[in-house]
């Protein structure tokens, strides 16, 4: 009985490494994914420096499920310009189009009215109410580059989180069952 005792609590032994390894493992991936997060905030200077499109309002140029790289710099806003802005009230922000901007002569502050390609009106009706145009605060930042529909596994997950439960669900058991 001497050895088989031996061999079982070195197969215990064994099994025990290896999930720590495999945990191990799967705590660098998420801490690279963070890492990479944090760093691409720090060199963009915003917090979201990419942004999925989850409405169809700036088709046909950008579509819903593209991933937007986003920047901001002091340079002025110019009509054109495709910005992310958030309007009090909501959470997920908006990407539209810079239509007109306006420079106010009393601060020399600029304003700035959005639309959507795709919409028939401007978004005077999204801002506070009362509110005709937005101001600087308001936009987060500009839309320097995109990834066509790779944001699609961002949008299937939010709208169905079950599906990305079972995502990280079976990523967590393959890494942690995975054998070297």
């Amino acid at each position: 009985m001497g050895w088989i005792g031996e061999t079982m609590d070195s197969i215990r032994s064994l099994q025990i490494r290896q999930v720590l390894t495999q945990a191990v493992r799967l705590g660098m991936i998420v801490t690279l994914a963070l890492i990479t997060w944090k760093g691409l905030m720090c060199i963009t200077g915003i917090e979201l420096p990419v942004t999925v499109v989850v409405s169809e309002s700036m088709e046909p140029g950008v579509k819903r499920g593209d991933i937007l790289f986003v920047h901001m710099s002091k340079d002025p806003i110019r009509a054109g310009e495709i910005v992310i802005f958030n309007v009090d009230g909501r959470e997920i922000p908006i990407v539209h189009r810079v239509i007109k901007v306006h420079e106010r002569q009393d601060t020399g502050e600029v304003d700035v009215l959005t639309k959507g390609d795709n919409n028939l009106v401007d978004d005077t009706f999204l801002y506070a109410h009362g509110r005709l145009w937005l101001q600087r605060h308001h936009i987060r930042g500009r839309a320097v580059g995109f990834l066509p529909y790779v944001g699609w596994a961002t949008i299937i997950m939010t709208e169905k989180p079950i599906i990305m439960y079972l995502l990280i669900g079976a990523i967590g058991l393959q890494v942690i069952t995975k054998k070297e």
